[in-house]
């Protein structure tokens, strides 16, 4: 991984022979009772897409929950916004 702790996250997937052009962006936002949510945002590229959001009660088991959803998408061929290949 990039980054250990990532706040906010932009990853695509591209794959021109399927007619796939996907994202999947992720960030951790503060609530205002001290804990923390893990906002998802996926689709197809060009279209806001769906949103998803998980509220945990501590910071650390958002960060957790963050980390695990990028290796989840990474194992599935999603990679950085900025390093997707484009064709």
């Amino acid at each position: 991984m990039a980054n250990e702790d990532p706040e906010q996250l932009h990853l695509h997937r591209i794959e021109p022979g399927r007619n796939m052009r996907r994202f999947y962006a992720l960030a951790l936002q503060q609530t205002l009772f001290g804990g923390a949510s893990v906002i998802r945002n996926w689709g197809r590229i060009g279209t806001n897409g769906q949103s998803m959001m998980e509220t945990f009660d501590q910071s650390e088991e958002a960060a957790a929950a963050l980390c695990r959803l990028e290796r989840t998408k990474r194992r599935r061929g999603y990679c950085d916004a900025k390093t997707a290949v484009r064709s």
